[in-house]
């Protein structure tokens, strides 16, 4: 099995999750939140209120919650929006979950004082087109002053011939906007078949500047 059978292509999502029910899930559902992701949780995540953009099954949203955060999370698949609630609910924890596009998000209670993306920024640039700029775009309006930003994404240099680059990810959190942006190369956590994946990519933290 290849890192290819584990891309995020342009897919009807809802479609994916429900082929792969029985099987464990799509490739990114690994069970729980990115290895990158889990060590920051007890560090570094700055509340109360939190946004997981592209969150999938709820893994890291619900991860965020048992730690006492409020926890916005929105996905483009209402089927895996649907089995984040139902784990939610079955812990006995509140997390808003919400179907929303994130290239058009609406949301309320924004800013927010962390926002995660575990995967989505990678899917957007493969998509090409402005998803990636419509998205990147938006982010300085979820983001409080002073927020941390952080954004897990697959490596272009994984020779797939998607992913993203350091410089892309550096251009996409550049000053002012942005300040004290950290790239950190990192192992991306996949699953398919039975079969255990890592592919090469990035944990890029940043700061939303706070004269914003």
């Amino acid at each position: 099995m290849s890192a290819r059978d584990a891309t995020p292509y342009d897919i009807d999502y809802d479609e994916v999750y429900r082929d792969t029910a029985d099987s464990g899930g799509p490739p990114w559902d690994i069970g729980g939140p990115q290895p990158a992701l889990a060590a920051v949780l007890d560090r570094g995540v700055k509340g109360p209120k939190v946004l997981d953009i592209g969150c999938g099954a709820g893994d890291l949203a619900i991860a965020l919650a048992r730690r006492g955060h409020q926890v916005t999370a929105v996905d483009i698949s209402r089927v895996a929006i649907e089995r984040a609630r139902a784990k939610a609910a079955g812990e006995g924890l509140t997390v808003r979950f919400e179907v929303q596009d994130a290239t058009r998000l609406s949301l309320p209670s924004a800013p927010f004082d962390s926002v995660f993306d575990s995967g989505l920024l990678h899917s957007l640039v493969r998509r090409g087109g402005d998803a990636a700029d419509a998205y990147l775009a938006a982010l300085p309006g979820l983001a409080a002053p002073g927020a941390t930003v952080f954004v897990l994404a697959v490596s272009l240099a994984d020779g797939q011939g998607w992913g993203v680059t350091e410089e892309l990810l550096r251009a996409g959190f550049a000053e002012p906007e942005w300040v004290g942006t950290e790239v950190e190369e990192i192992q991306v956590a996949a699953e398919t078949g039975g079969q255990r994946l890592s592919l090469p990519g990035f944990l890029l933290r940043t700061v939303r500047a706070l004269d914003a």
